[in-house]
């Protein structure tokens, strides 16, 4: 279909040479499913009674992925790496549910998750109209921001307040396109099963974004409310049998940002300026919280979800940044650039209209580079790696920004959102001082070695200290690890601000500079580069026609592919799917191959023929963590967990040749719940009679 848009009319359109996708590309909007193309590719015909069944089962986890509903009871089903940051914050030292897993053998064993919530997503509204009126072409970018996002707010508080549901307005297309989304929320959500940390990701970062693997990457919650599971209508059953080569699959996910609209420019910063002082930043807490977990068991135990999530992103830049880097893929966004630029300058009145936006972005972005550092170090990045500083920070904006009308106060703290911040602010999760000791220090650290010790922000924050010293002052004169005082202080601004919390002092002292920094790039990036952005979007669409999907929003999305082995870069054939076999070959005595002991003594039992993990061509990314991976019949055959190292320049731009998701067969599963970890009451729930499931 065509989208039909008011103010900035626009239907992207990736600018390849005829304006068509590659082979199973796209992250589709449910709403304008390509459903011709998989008819004539697959001769299967998609209904719109199947895209609501998948919209209404599959749930968006609050922390950065999806999941599924796979029985009436509430059950849900996602990744390992979704679920440890539940699984690690309900572990102590006596019960370590991360490292020997977890199974519930009765609904009463089934362990609440201190500040988890899921979303699911009921109704979808175009609001574009609504949230652009009274912006023009002549409106100034920075008011029509402005503008545009009270709008959004109003549209989100008055749909909480008629509806009781969470809504959220999504921007697409670079503000072409607003629609309101309204999902279902559940916050009462309990671990059922998880497996041990050394199957979940057996390999351990060395193997992360690589294939073959061997990994059992799920995790089961459930959902409750009023002290109950919930019931719900709609559900993914389990398959009866597993996937082949060739079979079509579904993935209904919710992927993270992606940049394959971004523009040369766009790009080019990323390559030289923000990707790089990401990646720094990762590199030198990972090291910190190494060398912190090197001290023993207990620190190994208490950082290593820390660790996994900080690894897993580092790793990820890295294979955007060697993309960007890559002169093949540039070359070809140059290309498609210059096809369009092209196309305009036929038509003289379209390219005086719309010529200048390139210029506008290539402007904008030489001035952002000269204050990305500082906006990105103390607003975007500050608080990675401390939930103390995430803690301190919530609540001083909390008290500033809740007495204000909703229109004026920053997006995050609208009354729509208030209920699941609050649910975070006021988690129960435990804080480990001596963690958020090591991950201060080394934020300290980062923010002399980028920003210079003369900085006016960094000299406040050390006030004359060592940033190990500086560090422990703020932590270990902090009271925020209780609930109670963290209510009251968020209460009141007065309290606040004569505060003499350690972390709150170290909040306050961030938070006006990073306000006037994040002022800076709503007025002098955002608002330009969503007006010029939109309006090249719309240049593709007049230039190319044809019909696209937006950019990835961390929204509901469906990918549509086969399973499909590949060769790698040096000729090999690479399989569709490992198996048992395989996994129990590449064991060894040696971290991150040991073999969990549950799974050595469950091997005599096993089929060892049995699949393991797969992949295919599903267009995926990160936040698709945990979707439920489909056949025709909208059955469980998998989940997704990963992609290959191939995978991620698709980033920016999509290829089939050798780039792969990668998910956990749903045999391997069946198999492993029934001989493994002897979960029967979850296989009789799920409805899997493992005797009849064959690979």
């Amino acid at each position: 279909m065509r989208f039909k848009f008011q103010v900035t009319v626009a239907a992207a359109v990736l600018p390849f040479a005829a304006g068509l996708c590659l082979a199973d590309e796209g992250m589709w909007l449910l709403n304008a499913f390509p459903k011709e193309a998989v008819e004539k590719k697959y001769h299967f015909q998609v209904t719109d009674q199947f895209l609501d069944h998948l919209r209404l089962s599959a749930v968006r986890f609050n922390n950065g992925g999806t999941g599924s509903f796979v029985s009436p009871d509430g059950l849900l089903f996602t990744n390992h790496h979704v679920g440890a940051d539940c699984i690690q914050k309900i572990s102590s030292g006596q019960n370590d549910y991360i490292k020997n897993g977890f199974v519930a053998k009765t609904l009463a064993d089934e362990r609440s998750c201190p500040d988890l919530e899921v979303n699911v997503l009921l109704k979808i509204e175009d609001v574009t109209a609504k949230v652009t009126a009274g912006v023009t072409p002549r409106t100034p970018a920075a008011e029509a921001n402005a503008k545009k996002k009270a709008a959004m707010s109003a549209l989100e508080k008055a749909c909480n307040a008629s509806t009781g549901n969470r809504c959220d307005v999504v921007t697409l297309y670079s503000g072409g396109l607003y629609h309101l989304y309204q999902y279902r929320k559940y916050t009462d959500i309990r671990l059922v099963m998880a497996p041990e940390f050394g199957i979940a990701f057996f390999g351990g970062d060395q193997e992360n974004f690589t294939y073959p693997r061997y990994n059992l990457d799920i995790t089961f919650f459930r959902a409750y409310e009023n002290g109950k599971p919930v019931h719900v209508d709609q559900y993914f059953k389990w398959a009866k049998t597993g996937v082949k080569e060739g079979d079509l699959t579904f993935v209904p996910g919710n992927p993270g940002s992606t940049g394959r609209l971004a523009t040369v420019t766009e790009l080019e910063f990323s390559a030289s300026t923000s990707y790089p002082l990401v990646q720094r930043r990762l590199a030198s807490l990972i090291s910190a919280l190494e060398q912190y977990m090197a001290k023993g068991p207990e620190q190994k135990r208490i950082a290593g979800e820390n660790l996994f999530g900080n690894q897993n992103s580092y790793k990820a830049y890295t294979g955007f940044l060697t993309g960007l880097r890559d002169r093949t893929l540039m070359d070809r966004k140059r290309m498609e650039e210059k096809e369009l630029k092209a196309a305009i300058a036929k038509d003289p009145a379209r390219a005086e209209e719309f010529s200048r936006f390139w210029d506008e972005l290539a402007t904008t972005y030489q001035n952002y580079k000269g204050f990305y550092a500082p906006y990105w170090l103390l607003e975007r990045g500050a608080t990675r790696g401390s939930e103390l500083l995430e803690i301190a920070r919530d609540i001083v904006r909390y008290a500033e920004e809740k007495p204000k009308p909703d229109s004026q106060r920053l997006r995050e703290y609208t009354d729509a959102g208030l209920p699941s911040l609050e649910q975070a602010m006021y988690s129960e999760a435990p804080i480990y001082p001596a963690m958020e000791e090591v991950a201060i220090e080394n934020y300290f650290s980062f923010l002399v070695k980028e920003l210079g010790e003369s900085n006016p922000v960094v000299k406040a924050i050390l006030d004359g200290k060592t940033p190990a010293d500086a560090a422990k002052y703020y932590v270990q004169s902090s009271k925020l690890p209780m609930i109670a005082e963290r209510k009251r202080l968020a209460a009141s601004l007065d309290e606040v601000r004569k505060s003499r919390d350690g972390m709150i002092r170290l909040a306050l002292i961030l938070d006006k500079p990073a306000r006037e920094l994040r002022k800076r790039y709503e007025d002098q990036v955002e608002s330009v580069v969503n007006r010029a952005s939109g309006r090249i979007a719309q240049a593709r669409f007049a230039a190319f026609g044809g019909s696209e999907y937006p950019d990835a929003t961390f929204t509901m999305r469906l990918a549509y592919g086969d399973v499909r082995g590949y060769r790698d870069e040096a000729g090999r054939q690479i399989p569709y799917a490992t198996d048992f076999a395989g996994f129990f070959a590449k064991g060894s005595q040696q971290e991150p191959f040991i073999i969990p002991p549950a799974w050595v003594k469950a091997k005599p039992a096993l089929d060892l023929k049995t699949h393991f993990d797969f992949v295919t061509t599903n267009d995926t990314h990160g936040g698709n963590s945990g979707s439920a991976t489909l056949n025709t019949k909208g059955e469980i055959v998998g989940i997704l967990f990963d992609g290959n190292i191939e995978s991620l320049p698709n980033r920016f731009v999509y290829t089939d040749e050798r780039s792969r998701s990668v998910h956990v067969c749903s045999e391997a599963i069946a198999e492993a719940l029934s001989k493994v970890y002897k979960a029967d009451r979850l296989l009789r729930e799920l409805g899997i009679e493992i005797t009849k499931l064959t690979p």
